[in-house]
């Protein structure tokens, strides 16, 4: 591609070898962080059970953080779509987790023997 003398052009190539490169560095924060939640509960089985819980719940919210700014393009700036997709997906983690909190306890409740 051609460009004037005060503008400057981004080539293609170069373009797709820094999503390339965006996709690549995602991938490898996401298996750490993967591979750090197993490492607690196998190599740290004696640690408090809240800890772990704390620690893996910490190792999840960092993981949403690298698929929503590497592999869904969603930054620092906010836009009105980016927000949308936001509260979308906490709407839907809450469903989620609070479901099946819910029916775990129901269920335990259920399993409890009678006397």
């Amino acid at each position: 591609m051609m460009a004037n003398h005060d503008t400057q052009v981004v080539e293609p190539a170069a373009d797709e070898r820094q999503e390339l490169f965006t996709y690549i560095t995602g991938l490898i924060a996401a298996l750490i962080l993967t591979l750090a939640a197993f490492a607690l509960i196998h190599y740290w089985p004696s640690l408090p059970q809240h800890t772990l819980f704390m620690a893996i719940g910490a190792l999840a919210l960092l993981q949403a953080a690298v698929h929503f700014r590497f592999f869904l393009h969603i930054g620092t700036k906010h836009s009105g779509d980016e927000f949308k997709v936001l509260l979308f997906t906490i709407l839907m983690l809450i469903v989620m987790v609070g479901g099946t909190l819910w029916v775990m306890s129901n269920l335990a409740m259920r399993m409890m023997p009678h006397f």
